[in-house]
């Protein structure tokens, strides 16, 4: 059924229904815009609670960032922010999805609608015209017929006058032939006109106005099916990220399960306990014995007190139940309790072996560039390197008065020194090697001074491990001689692993598939790393 056929006499029905239709997709289309503004709002506010609790300007060494509790509580806030973003996720798809293609759609619509109702309104004033033009002939034809009326009644009674001339006879005849002919010839054009009017209303009726209806039924069905799939949208939005706002609340979950109380007390007495020994017993003292005891024993002054007995220890003896005041912070941390120092300068020592093999690493770095340019003037100029050269070797001095201070202080508080290694090789100032012990003296061998046990997992040399694994690839763009020592040839288009990246000097360390390994300039090649 269509409604050509059904409604052919529905203009006005249909006309109402169609703009009815187009309102309602433009009601849905604002009512999922104040649905995303409400996702957008909602995450929003998840953010910014997660944001106000989990304080990120907190130290990580913190001793509570230990305890599984804490962490558990940091993943729940991560995960509510994962959350909040796959409600972001919600509002925007929704909005790109339904909001903005609705909208275009529904313009197309219109303008469709609008060229139908055109053509139905062309239609109609055509018909009407024809109609008009039916009627004035009718009326000519009439007007005619009743004009020709009277002239034949006239000519007959003229006829029978006998007063009447023959003259008179002839024109009255002549005048109602005229009338006669005139009336027959409004008569065919008005038969003809009604032929053309009832052709058009049947065009009209039966041909026209049912296209146009059928179009603008086929619009309706294609609106209500659109509207349809942003319906379904509506829900498959949301069922899209379920999946993974499932994840989020499974990590919640998670978080929960991983909170462990054992091990957080367990935590706790290993980041808190003081190493101390527990205080003994107050020993009785007999004053009724006084007068026998030796004179050096025998004061008659006020008797020895419990904190006078507990002699060094007596600051310590009531930490429990009295309140301690702030201790003064020193460099040696001896501050801090026994255990509680030992940690420090542990944790102390290794970041400034880590910051040493940072300035070692920038030493080698710097050797191997002034060497090249010695050998190779066009790539720089080795003067310009100078000042660098002389401020790290002052850096790396200086770091290593640091490390021994704290490798004496480690010892005292009977630390057991397994501090990060770092490489021992450097470069002078004329860019060759120099094999140097930790502690700045330089040896014949590259082994460091075994009486520096916080150097006993150090490698004899970085060149003799085992072969570290490539990163990534690089391809030569240009020709390099590698001349210097510590470089490597390579040929334009040369494809090469990459098992170092340039730390910032401008080289970068590669290695052949013979094995071959040495550093190049990074300007020379174009890097592709692994991912």
């Amino acid at each position: 059924m269509d409604w050509g056929t059904e409604l052919w006499d529905q203009y006005d029905i249909i006309e109402r229904h169609t703009q009815s239709g187009l309102e309602l997709v433009e009601k849905y289309v604002k009512f999922v815009k104040e649905r995303t503004e409400i996702e957008q709002n909602y995450a929003k506010q998840l953010r910014n609670l997660s944001k106000k609790y989990n304080n990120k300007r907190s130290n990580k060494d913190e001793p509570e960032c230990r305890l599984s509790s804490y962490q558990s509580f940091l993943d729940i806030l991560n995960e509510m922010n994962d959350y909040a973003g796959q409600r972001e996720l919600i509002a925007e798809n929704m909005m790109m999805n339904i909001c903005i293609d609705l909208t275009k759609y529904l313009q197309e619509l219109k303008q469709e609608r609008k060229m139908y109702l055109m053509e139905a309104k062309k239609a109609q004033q055509s018909l009407e015209s024809t109609y008009k033009q039916l009627d004035s002939s009718k009326k000519r034809f009439e007007r005619e017929w009743r004009e020709a009326e009277r002239a034949a009644q006239y000519a007959e009674k003229t006829d029978q006058d006998i007063n009447a001339t023959k003259a008179d006879v002839e024109k009255a005849k002549q005048q109602a032939h005229m009338r006669a002919h005139v009336a027959e010839e409004c008569k065919n054009d008005y038969a003809a006109q009604l032929q053309k009017y009832n052709k058009e209303q049947n065009q009209f009726y039966f041909n026209d106005m049912p296209l146009i209806f059928n179009k603008m039924q086929d619009l309706d069905e294609r609106r209500v099916r659109k509207l349809a799939q942003g319906y379904v949208l509506f829900s498959d939005t949301e069922k899209h990220v379920m999946p993974i706002i499932g994840k989020c609340l499974e990590g919640i979950t998670k978080a929960g399960t991983n909170v462990n109380e054992k091990n957080d007390s367990m935590v706790v007495i290993e980041q808190n306990k003081s190493g101390f020994e527990r205080p003994g017993d107050v020993e009785f003292e007999d004053y009724s014995q006084g007068i026998n005891r030796a004179s050096s024993d025998s004061s008659l002054g006020t008797p020895k007190g419990p904190m006078d007995l507990l002699g060094k220890n007596k600051s310590k003896n009531f930490w429990l139940f009295s309140k301690r005041s702030k201790p003064t912070v020193t460099e040696d941390f001896a501050h801090l309790p026994p255990e509680q120092r030992r940690k420090r300068l542990q944790q102390k020592l290794e970041e400034i072996c880590k910051e040493l093999q940072k300035e070692i690493d920038q030493s080698e770095a710097l050797g191997k560039m002034k060497d090249v340019y010695e050998k190779n003037p066009q790539m720089g100029d080795p003067a310009s390197l100078a000042s660098q050269i002389s401020q790290t070797s002052q850096n790396i001095e200086r770091l290593r008065g640091e490390v021994n201070k704290y490798e004496n202080w480690l010892a005292e508080a009977g630390g057991r020194g397994d501090t990060l290694r770092y490489k021992s090789h450097t470069f002078n100032n004329n860019g060759a090697h120099d094999v140097q012990s930790p502690d700045g003296a330089h040896s014949d061998e590259s082994t460091p001074d075994p009486s520096q046990a916080i150097y006993a997992e150090f490698d004899d040399d970085f060149e003799d491990d085992e072969l570290a694994a490539p990163i990534g690839k690089c391809t030569a763009m240009y020709n390099f001689p590698g001349a210097s020592e510590g470089t490597i040839s390579m040929q334009e288009g040369e494809v090469l692993a990459v098992v170092e990246e340039d730390k910032g000097d401008g080289w970068t360390r590669v290695r052949r598939t013979n094995g071959d390994e040495g550093y190049i300039p990074t300007s020379y090649v174009t890097i592709a790393l692994n991912k």
